[in-house]
């Protein structure tokens, strides 16, 4: 079983995701694929450099200047913070971006609107393979190699696009998105079962909305592209398979 698990920017201020995520990767045989975020970082450089965020559908509008700072937080001090805490819990780490040996390759969205943020085009799920074969536990950023014909080499892609697409790449069980939340809420409670023509209604009708809405159209992205599962969950979720939100194309258990 080969599993993809995303964790957001707060969730790795948790003091105990190290010891959870090499239970994880023990249990797992060690198939176990992590992409990390880390959006409050990126924007507490921004605001160190005088500079504010901005969001459009959940996804951070990005300039040039934007671009270097999403670099240094995601594939920098993110990445590498997370790295030492899962090799000090005894797991063979390794960090890498989007960027390494073009792991992921993208394009531009919409450079109007959203500057230098991109698409998933292709996923090197050989690179991934090799390291997983030799025991390790790839941590990816997801800062990509931008292979359109604008805007410089480099693009930020979000996190959960970026984890969906490793997912089908790797033709993964399962796609686990981590957040601060326990699952996707509608109507203030829990969802704990939900299909893609639910999901999908969800963000039409505008209640799930922001980081949200952009993780429910990574689900259905990977969904859609064969990975049987999807689940939305707290910390809680990593080691408990009835937490969080799951998400299958008919809404039934997978």
């Amino acid at each position: 079983m080969t599993r993809v698990v995303k964790v957001g920017g707060r969730v790795q201020g948790d003091p105990t995701l190290a010891t959870q995520l090499a239970d994880v990767w023990d249990a797992m045989s060690r198939s176990l694929v992590l992409v990390h975020g880390g959006g409050a970082e990126v924007s507490a450089l921004q605001n160190a450099f005088g500079l504010t965020s901005e969001f459009v559908d959940g996804r951070r509008v990005t300039s040039p200047r934007d671009m270097e700072l999403v670099r240094m937080a995601l594939s920098g001090s993110a990445n590498k913070r997370l790295v030492a805490a899962l090799v000090h819990e005894g797991v063979r780490a390794v960090g890498i971006s989007g960027e390494d040996a073009s792991l992921i390759a993208a394009t531009p969205v919409n450079p109007a609107t959203l500057g230098h943020v991109g698409e998933v085009q292709r996923v090197n799920a050989s690179l991934l393979w090799h390291l997983l074969d030799g025991g390790y536990l790839p941590v990816i950023s997801p800062v990509s190699r931008n292979i359109g014909l604008e805007l410089g080499p480099t693009l930020n892609v979000n996190g959960d696009d970026a984890a969906a697409a490793i997912a089908v790449a790797l033709k993964a069980d399962e796609l686990l998105l981590v957040s601060d939340v326990p699952g996707v809420k509608a109507g203030g409670q829990t969802v704990f079962m939900l299909s893609v023509e639910g999901a999908r209604t969800l963000i039409s009708q505008g209640t799930a909305v922001g980081g949200m809405a952009a993780k429910l159209n990574a689900a259905i992205a990977a969904l859609e592209g064969g990975v049987p599962k999807v689940r939305v969950g707290d910390l809680s979720a990593l080691q408990n398979a009835g937490q969080g939100t799951t998400i299958t194309m008919t809404g039934e258990g997978a």
